[in-house]
């Protein structure tokens, strides 16, 4: 099946990227001219590219709110926010095991929150080896926002 390609870039649509700066704005519509309907304030943060008009983007994050950046303000890096739809407000955030292999009985080597950005190295479409913090390890592929389900990233 053929995957839809960005008119400006040539790259695939949709695909994830994430956040290059700490202070991004987005735009009801791709220009300058369009108010900005929000501030993001995190870089790294994983988003959605699902469309392109010139050097504009229109982007989806965790939360499902759209709208559209200016590409240079978004990096290539592969970055994933772990489980953010268990975040509940005022609750402590639940955690999950980030593993020493790609085994569900695998030792864990730290236990993240939900909301952390973790980079990722790789996934097999299953497990994802990402880095947070100081911390290298295997979290499951479907715990995990910024990756698509099944995708290999090598």
């Amino acid at each position: 099946m053929p995957q839809k390609r960005g008119s400006s870039s040539g790259l695939a649509l949709p695909r994830f990227v994430s956040l290059k700066a700490d202070r991004v704005n987005l735009r009801s519509g791709p220009g300058t001219e369009y108010p900005t309907i929000w501030v993001f304030n995190r870089a790294g943060l994983p988003v959605e590219v699902l469309n392109e008009f010139e050097s504009w983007r229109q982007i989806r994050d965790a939360e499902g709110s759209t709208g559209w950046v200016l590409y240079s303000m978004l990096s290539g890096r592969r970055t994933a926010l772990v489980l953010p739809w268990e975040l509940k407000k005022g609750k402590a955030p639940p955690q999950t095991p980030l593993r020493s292999d790609d085994r569900a009985n695998a030792r864990p080597v730290a236990f993240v929150e939900a909301g952390v950005i973790a980079n990722i190295s790789r996934c097999d479409g299953r497990w994802c080896l990402v880095v947070i913090g100081n911390y290298r390890g295997y979290i499951e592929q479907n715990k995990l926002w910024g990756v698509y389900e099944g995708e290999v990233i090598n």
